[in-house]
Formats: structure tokens, C-alpha cells, sequence
């Protein structure tokens, strides 16, 4: 096959992907985020880099979002959220993270594969996302790709459409999101 015909099967398998969301998972995504005062975002890998692409928009919005790990990562409260990215839901230095942001009273949401699994049920929302995990690629949900990619890419399509949807909930728009862009590069 060739590389424009991959990339062909790639948007079909997302176009797939998208539409076996679960819109009131969305939903209640969005509404946390809005009554939170800090969101906290947390994932490894590929799903990580796109939790920390989220938690850009979100500070483009106009929230108090923040990458676990980084030096200027404030401490979670009761009034915050910690929104997990993990296609197993089951990455081991990721459970600590939810059990911790559970015991000081905060909100926790995973978006994930598997809703069953031990951070999912961990969690106060579990956003379910189609995809095949990486250790089972092409076992539980058809994709040409590999490893979690449709998983990840998925995950990005669909912080994208939080981003979108909490836009419309609170009146932005992209000139007034755009005067928090960075200015210093």
C-alpha cells in the first residue's frame, strides 16, 4: 500500500473511532473541567504527549491546567481534577497518581480503553475510547496501525472536541483563546 493510501485507512479508522464515543462521557468531561479550579493532566508515552497537548488548550482557554511532573506543577486539591490518558488504564506509575488525587478529596477522569481496568475504576468518569491497546495490536478493535496509535490519535481528536465544546459552553473564541499563546518564541 502506499503512503497516502495508509494515511487514507488512517482517517477512515478515526472517522470510525470518533463516532463510537460516548457523548454524555464527553459531556460530564467538560462540565468537570468547568468546575474545577486546576486541571491535572497525567499519562506515559504517546499518551502522555497528547495529555500535555490538552493541557495547552486548556490554558489557551483560560484554565488553571497543569502536567504532573513538571516543576511548576502546583499541589492537587479537593476543588481540582486529574484527567488520566492511558489506553491499558493499568500503567503502574499512573495508579499512584489517581489513588493520591483521590485520597486529598479531588476528582479523577480517565480516558481510556478500558473503563475496567484498575485506574478506570479508580476514577469518578471513565471516557471510554476506541482503540487497540498496544500489547494487543490488532486484537480487540480493527486497526492497520500500530502498537496504541489509533488509541493516541483518537485521544487528540477528541481533547480537541472538549476543547471545542467547552468554547461553546463558555462564549470563546479562537482570537480571544489566541492572546494566551505563547509570545516569547
Amino acid at each position: 500500500m502506499e503512503t497516502v493510501k495508509y494515511a487514507a485507512e488512517i482517517v477512515q479508522e478515526l472517522h470510525h473511532a470518533v463516532e463510537r464515543i460516548a457523548e454524555e462521557e464527553a459531556e460530564q468531561l467538560a462540565d468537570i473541567i468547568l468546575q474545577s479550579k486546576q486541571v491535572f493532566l497525567a499519562g506515559a508515552g504517546r499518551s502522555g504527549l497528547m495529555g500535555r497537548a490538552f493541557a495547552m488548550r486548556l490554558m489557551h482557554s483560560g484554565m488553571n491546567a497543569y502536567v504532573v511532573g513538571e516543576t511548576v506543577t502546583p499541589g492537587i486539591s479537593k476543588d481540582d481534577v486529574l484527567i488520566i490518558s492511558s489506553g491499558s488504564g493499568e500503567t503502574k506509575s499512573l495508579i499512584p497518581m489517581a489513588q493520591k488525587a483521590k485520597s486529598l478529596g479531588a476528582s479523577v477522569v480517565t480516558v481510556t480503553i478500558n473503563p475496567e481496568s484498575t485506574i478506570g475504576r479508580l476514577s469518578d468518569v471513565a471516557v471510554m475510547l476506541p482503540g487497540a491497546p498496544k500489547d494487543k495490536a490488532n486484537g480487540s478493535y480493527a486497526t492497520i496501525q500500530p502498537m496504541a496509535s489509533l488509541f493516541e490519535q483518537t485521544l487528540l481528536v477528541f481533547y480537541d472536541a472538549v476543547i471545542l465544546r467547552m468554547m461553546d459552553k463558555r462564549g470563546l473564541d479562537s482570537d480571544r483563546m489566541y492572546g494566551r499563546h505563547a509570545n516569547l518564541e
